[in-house]
């Protein structure tokens, strides 16, 4: 059994994994993805939130942190609506360095720094393989970068995936 400080972090996205963009993917996630005054409560988008995901992610016995664009907007709007506590929160750096190699998504890094070498998750529609190879190469701790469909956000295949990698890293 892994300690409490030993838990794995599970770096959570809301676009997509949380909020699925349905068949037409590009004009919902640019009207998710805006400045705080959209995020009000009546943001219509919040309504694809399904609130048993919180209690999963919950049980998964991770320490949940928001990646996401949305930043601490996520615990005011999100987290309520899931039934999670404020989480902490991933800051963004300005710009990216200009010697990341050509594919490796913009999270990736900074991710890799937050971990600080902590086994990790990372919950994210737009993983791609570059991302894996440079986690792989570059983060000395166990990790799992997990691509969820953002079509359909998280789905009971992927709590498989998650549970699964959790309990051969000994931390299930």
């Amino acid at each position: 059994m892994t300690s409490a400080a030993d838990r794995p972090i599970l770096f959570l996205d809301v676009d997509g994994p949380l909020i699925p963009f349905g068949s037409s993917g590009g004009p919902l996630r640019a009207a998710v993805s805006g400045s705080s005054a959209s995020l009000d409560q009546g943001n219509p988008l919040l309504n694809r939130l399904d609130p048993e995901i919180g209690p999963r992610l919950l049980a998964l016995g991770c320490h949940l942190v928001w990646a996401t664009t949305w930043m601490e907007d996520a615990n005011e709007a999100v987290a309520p609506r899931l039934g999670l506590p404020k989480l902490r929160v991933v800051e963004w750096p300005d710009s990216g360095s200009d010697d990341e190699p050509r594919g490796l998504h913009w999270k990736t890094r900074p991710l890799v720094e937050w971990a600080d070498g902590r086994p990790f998750i990372w919950v994210d529609d737009e993983i791609s393989a570059v991302d894996r190879v440079w986690v792989s190469a570059q983060h000395p701790g166990a990790s799992l970068l997990h691509r969820v469909d953002p079509t359909k956000g998280l789905v009971d295949a992927d709590f498989s995936a998650l549970s699964s990698w959790l309990d051969a890293e000994g931390a299930g």
